[in-house]
């Protein structure tokens, strides 16, 4: 399905190549914009940001990812061209989704590459899920709500965020101010997971951040190092868009890690060094 298409009220709603297919599946109960590249790779779930859509993700990600994995995503809950509810938006609820969709699209095993309330959704589904979890990239994440820079950020974000959800959503363009409004009450009280919530995570993981995001670079530090099978790329000269900002390198790293995700061997290892110190 192409952009503008999703508001349209006709009986055809999917649309489909020799392998890609792009359209709306009933998800826990509810209609659902979702993609799929088909194929016979490792399924790589790509989970969107808040107040996002997945093709923000789609767009600059499957050129580096699609000829080795198959890859899906999905627009959430009033998010993209998924219409809204009058439920309250919770993050619980999301991993709730998102486990719906991983059982709808997949049933079984995936890679899940998060992308800010996308990353804070995949570690919720790996505490609730493990066996579901092959590997976890974590953009942009907070694993608690005061890890956040107090301030508000500058730039164009916004306005382009805005624009997107106008040209998506089947709710329309004034429906944004719900959303937003949804989305600041969850942002001010979740999430509240805490380090040792994060030390029961066994997939591997890697955490990525501009260097100029959203959250603090001490609460990033303290991601990586309470995860056990972690690696971590702050990005320079990045902010919490670092996936639009630098695509590629983003793509690259997230190739490599995908690709070998298990521990890696280093000529000086220290927090991977082996326990009996070999």
């Amino acid at each position: 399905m192409h952009q503008g298409e999703a508001r349209g009220t006709g009986h055809r709603v999917t649309t489909s190549t020799e392998r890609q297919t792009r359209g709306y599946t009933d998800i826990g109960g509810h209609r659902t914009w979702f993609a799929d590249s088909g194929g016979a790779g490792e399924p790589v779930l790509l989970l969107h940001g808040g107040l996002s859509d997945s093709e923000l993700l789609l767009e600059p990600l499957e050129p580096a990812l699609a000829d080795r994995y198959r890859i899906l995503a999905f627009d959430r809950r009033g998010h993209g061209r998924t219409a809204d509810t009058e439920a309250a938006f919770h993050y619980d609820d999301m991993a709730t989704e998102t486990v719906a969709a991983i059982d709808k699209l997949i049933g079984d095993r995936a890679h899940l590459v998060g992308w800010s309330d996308g990353a804070i959704v995949a570690l919720l589904v790996a505490l609730r899920r493990p066996e579901l979890i092959h590997s976890l990239v974590l953009i942009g994440a907070n694993y608690h709500f005061e890890g956040n820079v107090p301030t508000e950020p500058g730039g164009s974000g916004f306005k382009i965020i805005k624009e997107r959800y106008a040209e998506r959503s089947p709710d329309g363009a004034d429906h944004f101010a719900v959303v937003f409004k949804k989305s600041l009450a969850m942002f001010a009280t979740e999430p509240t997971l805490i380090t040792d919530d994060l030390r029961r995570i066994t997939a591997p993981a890697l955490v990525m951040v501009g260097d100029d995001d959203l959250m603090t670079l001490t609460h990033t530090a303290s991601l990586y190092e309470s995860l056990p099978q972690s690696q971590l790329a702050v990005v320079p000269g990045t902010s919490h868009a670092v996936i639009l900002e630098k695509p590629e390198y983003v793509g690259q790293l997230i190739g490599d890690f995908l690709s070998a995700p298990a521990t890696p061997e280093t000529y000086f290892p220290v927090r991977r060094k082996p326990r009996d110190g070999a």
